[in-house]
């Protein structure tokens, strides 16, 4: 099979265009013959060497979705997609014609949605999932605040948000792209600056927010704590610019904040699979709309996928084997 593979960590050139053995499946797992696979930014830092587990030589990728080839009867030529912590970093991923995973991994994609739609869901709907379902557990009525709202993730926590009956202010360095879910979605954007903290109370009647999604973190740290109101929930997924921040304690414990941090990539490809399901399950129930997909590179161009995606091209990066 043909596949997208590291030796050593660096820029997008230190990928290769190589021929690889064809997995081969065992009784537990199933082979996926790949139909698109997304480039994600954590993918792009993956092969920077950003990740101390990863071990070359590795094929990256993180998201994907195609078709069972092998593997149990019931699962023959069903349309399935994924995403894992462990595909492209501790095991070969998902930017090569095929893929090797778990049968418990297996998750049928929504049927509504294109290959290359699918592709680009996993990754940032899962920890936008996991920090505002399953750890924030926003609940209807809630006022939410997404920082990041013009990213990826941002752009799925609004949706997520929005189908949970909250209200989305979104903040950021610039607005969402013109015709994304998230710009036709959020309630208020507040640019990012020295008034976004003072533009959220007065949106919040002086409260601020319930939850507080950070997608930013670092250099946002700060300004997230000061957008949640008392007993408000925030959110941190990454640390951009900076990995240690400072802030006052004592505002901190006054104002009773919970701080909770979300890692997607501590789900390997089989325990995604349960929130893939959940997330296909609103998609076909119309609850969710696919993020716009901005650039398609065939597999043989990856390496100006990732040149794209560490450039900060707006919207989904996607690469189309066929």
């Amino acid at each position: 099979m043909k596949a997208i593979q590291f030796k050593t960590f660096g820029k997008p050139e230190v990928l290769e265009y190589v021929d690889l053995p064809t997995p081969a499946p065992n009784a537990d797992s199933a082979l996926v013959q790949v139909r698109a696979a997304s480039v994600n930014p954590s993918d792009v830092k993956n092969v920077s060497g950003h990740f101390e587990h990863t071990v070359p030589p590795r094929v990256p990728g993180r998201d994907f979705s195609g078709v069972v080839v092998a593997g149990p009867e019931a699962w023959l030529g069903a349309e399935v997609w994924g995403t894992g912590g462990d595909i492209g970093f501790t095991r070969d991923g998902t930017h090569a014609e095929f893929i090797e995973v778990p049968v418990a991994a297996l998750a049928r994609k929504p049927a509504a949605l294109s290959h290359a739609q699918a592709a680009s869901i996993g990754v940032n709907f899962v920890v936008a999932w996991l920090g505002t379902v399953d750890y924030a557990r926003l609940a209807g009525g809630e006022t939410i605040a997404v920082i990041g709202v013009s990213g990826g993730v941002g752009g799925a926590v609004t949706q997520i948000a929005k189908a949970r009956g909250a209200r989305v202010i979104g903040v950021g360095r610039e607005a969402p792209l013109a015709g994304s879910p998230a710009q036709r979605l959020i309630d208020a954007f507040v640019p990012m600056d020295e008034h976004t903290a003072e533009r959220v109370r007065e949106l919040t009647g002086g409260a601020g927010a319930d939850v507080v999604y950070d997608a930013v973190g670092g250099v946002a740290f700060e300004l997230a704590l000061s957008l949640a109101k008392r007993r408000g929930r925030v959110v941190e997924i990454s640390a951009t610019g900076k990995r240690r921040v400072e802030f006052d304690l004592i505002d901190f414990y006054h104002n009773e904040t919970q701080l909770l941090g979300a890692d997607s990539a501590k789900l390997g490809v089989a325990e995604s699979a349960p929130l893939m399901r959940a997330i296909a399950e609103a998609f076909d129930a119309g609850q969710f709309e696919p993020p716009v997909v901005a650039a398609h590179f065939p597999l043989a161009r990856a390496r100006e996928a990732y040149e794209a995606v560490a450039a900060g091209t707006p919207g989904r990066v996607v690469i189309d084997m066929a």
